[in-house]
């Protein structure tokens, strides 16, 4: 709304009803809406730099295919019997010898610096299956960002729906204490002239009190339920600063409702199936670790030793590195007591796999069968709708003719009242069946997967 409301109300008292909405408002529609939902709302933010995290885990599976370089340096205290072979592991490769010819156990230096090299090139099929499963880990990050997406925007649509649904009413009750106001005036003026009971008067005002507190209420849920929508788009704006713009929703029916759509397209039987992809690659890479692995390795150091060759000891030698070495070599190993353990763990994840077979089944099923229904409520409602709008009508016309009737004195207060009330239900009735019109239509387009089988039908 642009404008305040302000309506003077006669209760014994001037009473003002002030809705006053801030000058600068923010425009909104329900496709810009959808947008937000994905560029703004800071809980999508967090799905999509999720999905984006795992994108490297398929990065991280291919860099195997490099080869593993260290270098370092170190430096050590040992005992005098086998300095020349005590080393920290990893950086450079055992050796042996010379063994002293008894126990020493005094101390003697020795160091070492150099650069260790591991390659695997070949890892038959191991690698590639790493890759596949990172790949499937890819796309049901993805696919749990759509489904995601998705719900959040249906609940965008849906908070957006109730707050159009509320801001008619919100024009109805206006238009309720209106009539009441104007039937409130006029006994004034019968009362005076002596045509009408002052009761009239003071029951006209009764309904006026009620009147001004049914809108204050749907007021508040109205703000209540903005609000909730600038918290699914990411909005800062508060709610007295957004203004609906397909408001045109409550005065008219959509035109189509396709349901021809089959559940592939649909983000939650997506997650569903990546899931299954998943369980299989993970399959593919259990099967592959009852392969050999091949290992090429190179190693170039130098080293320094404080025990010589003829077995006496010269510490200052030991910090230097006096001798170099280098070596290279291919390793092959077999894992041949993992078969069993590896015959385990696929009969497991074929489990697994029929299991998501059966859960995709399940969500086919669920998807198929809420379109349905769907489709029968969206039929339904646009019968009901078109009833609510010869209802909406009818009582109106009444009331025009209870109001001639009640100036004429040929009905009371009373019946003019319940005309009124006749009227006012028929008008949030006629509401909330274009309400549940265009519900049913997004209901259809959940079941489709597609939330353009709903905003097609916008104008």
């Amino acid at each position: 709304m642009n404008a305040s409301y302000r309506k003077t109300l006669t209760l014994g008292s001037t009473v003002l009803l002030s809705l006053s909405l801030y000058a600068q408002q923010k425009t909104l529609h329900i496709r810009d809406m959808l947008a937000l939902v994905q560029s703004s709302q800071p809980q999508m933010k967090a799905y999509a730099e999720q999905a984006k995290s795992s994108q490297y885990g398929i990065n991280l599976a291919k860099n195997t295919l490099l080869p593993e370089v260290n270098i370092g340096y170190q430096a050590g205290y040992a005992t005098y019997n086998n300095i020349t072979g005590m080393s920290y592991p990893g950086l450079t490769l055992p050796i042996s010898g010379p063994p002293s010819a008894g126990n020493s156990y005094d101390p003697v230096p020795g160091t070492a610096a150099g650069a260790m090299v591991k390659w695997n090139p070949l890892t038959f099929g191991q690698r590639s299956a790493a890759i596949e499963k990172a790949s499937a880990q890819y796309k049901l990050a993805n696919s749990t960002y759509n489904d995601a997406l998705f719900r959040q925007q249906y609940a965008a649509v849906s908070t957006y729906l109730d707050a159009v649904y509320l801001q008619k009413l919100m024009q109805t009750y206006q238009a309720n204490i209106d009539r009441t106001n104007a039937g409130l005036q006029q006994s004034l003026v019968f009362t005076r002239e002596g045509l009408r009971p002052g009761i009239d008067t003071t029951q006209f005002q009764s309904a006026l009190a009620q009147a001004t507190t049914d809108l204050l209420i749907v007021q508040r849920q109205y703000y209540t339920q903005v609000a909730e929508l600038t918290r699914l788009t990411g909005l800062p704006d508060p709610p007295t600063n957004i203004l609906l713009a397909d408001t045109s929703l409550l005065n008219q029916l959509p035109l189509m409702a396709d349901t021809t759509a089959g559940p592939t397209d649909n983000p939650v039987y997506q997650y569903y199936q990546m899931r299954k992809e998943v369980t299989k690659s993970s399959l593919k890479e259990v099967e592959r670790i009852w392969r050999p692995k091949l290992d090429l390795w190179a190693n170039a150091y130098a080293r320094g030793s404080g025990v010589k060759a003829d077995g006496s000891i010269d510490k200052a030698d030991g910090w230097s590195l006096s001798r170099k070495n280098y070596g290279a070599g291919v390793q092959i190993s077999f894992p041949i007591l993992q078969f069993s353990e590896v015959h385990l763990k696929k009969k497991q994840y074929n489990a697994l796999i029929k299991a998501d077979e059966a859960q995709l089944d399940q969500v086919a099923l669920n998807l198929q069968k809420q379109k349905e229904t769907a489709r029968f409520n969206y039929d339904q409602n646009m019968q009901i709708t078109k009833q609510a709008m010869v209802q909406s009508q009818a009582a109106r016309f009444a009331f025009e003719g209870l109001k001639l009737s009640y100036a004429s004195g040929l009905i009371d207060f009373t019946r003019l009242i319940q005309g009124q009330y006749d009227l006012l239900k028929a008008e949030t009735g006629e509401a909330g069946a274009f309400l549940q019109a265009w519900r049913s239509l997004l209901d259809i387009a959940v079941a489709n997967g597609q939330l353009t089988t709903f905003t097609d039908n916008l104008k």
